[in-house]
């Protein structure tokens, strides 16, 4: 299911709708949601990488870690994005109100280096959300020659945008950039238990995808050592619950398991207790949906007590191509043969499009009597 999520992402959506975005919601209580973010950023980072996907590269706006953090982490998947053309970052970490930068002007800091050798535009007044805008919308526009080419927008915290701009605002600024020509895809993070119902709905109702991040019970564990235990599992284990919005209007929901284990997340497939027992419940019968041969002949041989068989003569079938002359001289031998009979009786010709009757099968079945 996560995979599918990145393959959704990476082909973006088509020509005249909005792009998928993509909200991962992360609590307190589950705080998986960075290695979630992580691991799709890696996914369509590798797509790009191998020239697997329609866009031209990933502009990725940090508001919650340093740009060093994220060159670090796609060098240790194997991607060199110091040298490379398709990964830019919009820094809203360092500096992210322009105190640093005033700072630094009058001479009361010393001057320090970002430490990252991934191209860089740093944001100095996250507050200003349409300079913000430009600014994402620049960075994209650097990744293709022509500054024509699409491209993917990461946000690794909108809660940070919410600590210095309203909902509306946040919302218009997503709006936005989801229905930009030039942005094939979106998504981001959002610590859904430090905002109000009202914010998080939001933001869920302009994306196209959902990922909730909740604690996955563990069963079994008493006393002091297992709120410890508890802990740890809230740290490594939960459920991934995603709500996908299709185009007809409904929604389709799929849930997964996910484990980090050195900073790798593994996901497998969620199976509830309810699900277990109801598939053991099934029983395991195995039939063919078609006939022997030996079948075939043995139906052949079964007399049908509704089939005139013939006097030993071969059944000739009517298909509609006897000529008129044929027609009357056969109903006048019928007649005849019925008026020495001394009885009436009835005599079925199958017709040629008439389909072969099962065994089992009423021929008046289909009459409107």
């Amino acid at each position: 299911m996560a995979e599918w999520i990145c393959r959704t992402l990476r082909d973006g959506g088509l020509e005249g709708e909005h792009a998928p975005a993509l909200t991962i919601n992360d609590s307190i209580t589950c705080s998986l949601g960075s290695f979630v973010f992580d691991h799709i950023l890696s996914q369509l980072s590798s797509f790009i990488d191998s020239e697997k996907s329609q866009s031209s590269g990933i502009v990725l706006v940090a508001f919650s870690r340093s740009p060093l953090y994220y060159e670090q982490l796609l060098k240790s998947k194997g991607y060199n994005v110091s040298s490379s053309t398709w990964f830019k970052v919009l820094d809203c970490y360092t500096d992210p109100l322009g105190w640093k930068s005033k700072l630094l002007n009058s001479g009361r800091i010393a001057n320090d280096s970002l430490g990252s050798s991934v191209t860089v535009k740093l944001c100095k007044n996250v507050k200003d959300l349409d300079e913000l805008l430009s600014l994402v919308l620049h960075r994209g526009k650097e990744l293709s020659v022509d500054g024509k080419g699409r491209f993917m927008i990461a946000i690794d915290s909108v809660s940070e945008m919410l600590r210095h701009a309203s909902v509306s605002s946040v919302a218009s600024i997503l709006s936005e950039l989801r229905s930009h020509g030039q942005v094939s895809s979106l998504f981001w993070l959002v610590h859904s238990d430090l905002h109000e119902t009202r914010a998080t709905a939001a933001l869920e109702y302009i994306s196209s995808m959902k990922a909730t991040l909740v604690v996955q019970p563990v069963d079994g564990l008493r006393g002091n050592s297992a709120s410890l235990s508890l802990m740890e599992n809230n740290l490594k284990r939960g459920k991934f619950s995603v709500h996908v919005k299709r185009r007809n209007g409904r929604v389709r929901t799929m849930v997964e398991e996910l484990y980090v284990e050195n900073s790798t997340v593994n996901f497998t497939p969620f199976s509830t207790e309810d699900e277990v027992i109801s598939q053991s419940l099934v029983p395991k019968v195995q039939f063919n949906l078609q006939l022997s041969e030996k079948e075939r002949n043995d139906r052949a041989k079964v007399v049908l007590p509704f089939e005139h068989q013939g006097n030993g003569k071969n059944i000739q079938i009517y298909d509609g191509r006897k000529s008129l002359n044929e027609s009357k001289g056969d109903s006048e031998q019928t007649c005849f043969e019925k008026e020495d009979s001394g009885r009436g009786e009835i005599i079925y010709f199958r017709d040629s499009d008439d389909e072969m009757p099962d065994s089992d099968e009423d021929p008046d079945d289909d009459l409107d009597i």
